[in-house]
């Protein structure tokens, strides 16, 4: 069955997380350390393989006003180029604060300040997802 990733886009790192097969949850997956655009590629056509992804569910930054930042059209360039080359489907969900919500999930958990980057990106590409998914499963209800 179809999975769908979740993707929090920074300069040097990625976010990475992978919805169950139902759809349902959100799980933190990796954080991949960006590096060459082949680099890229090979890691995300991987991993669209092996889950059988269709769609991308990426985090785009914006400003308190809800203006574009420049790391959102970063964000998109990103994920156009990934679009055309791996063929999926990309929707873009309002990311602010994920990161403020992480880094505060990190310090309830008790993990130390110098260990909260190797999980920051990975948890605020999880919340990304799961925000996707939330909204997809409720309109069900409406």
């Amino acid at each position: 069955m179809e999975k769908i990733l979740g993707l929090d886009v920074g300069d040097r790192y990625i976010g990475v997380a992978v919805s169950d097969s139902l759809r349902l949850t959100a799980q933190g997956y990796r954080t991949y350390k960006k590096g060459t655009r082949e680099d890229d590629l090979a890691y995300f056509k991987e991993l669209v393989e092996q889950f059988n992804v269709k769609l991308v569910v990426a985090g785009l930054p914006k400003d308190l006003s809800g203006e574009e930042t420049a790391q959102a059209r970063k964000t998109i360039n990103y994920c156009n180029f990934l679009k055309k080359r791996l063929n999926v489907e990309v929707v873009y969900i309002d990311e602010r604060l994920t990161s403020k919500a992480s880094n505060d999930i990190l310090i309830q958990g008790r993990v130390r300040r110098r260990d909260r980057k190797k999980y920051i990106d990975t948890l605020s590409a999880q919340l990304i997802l799961q925000i996707y998914l939330d909204q997809e499963y409720n309109k069900g209800d409406e």
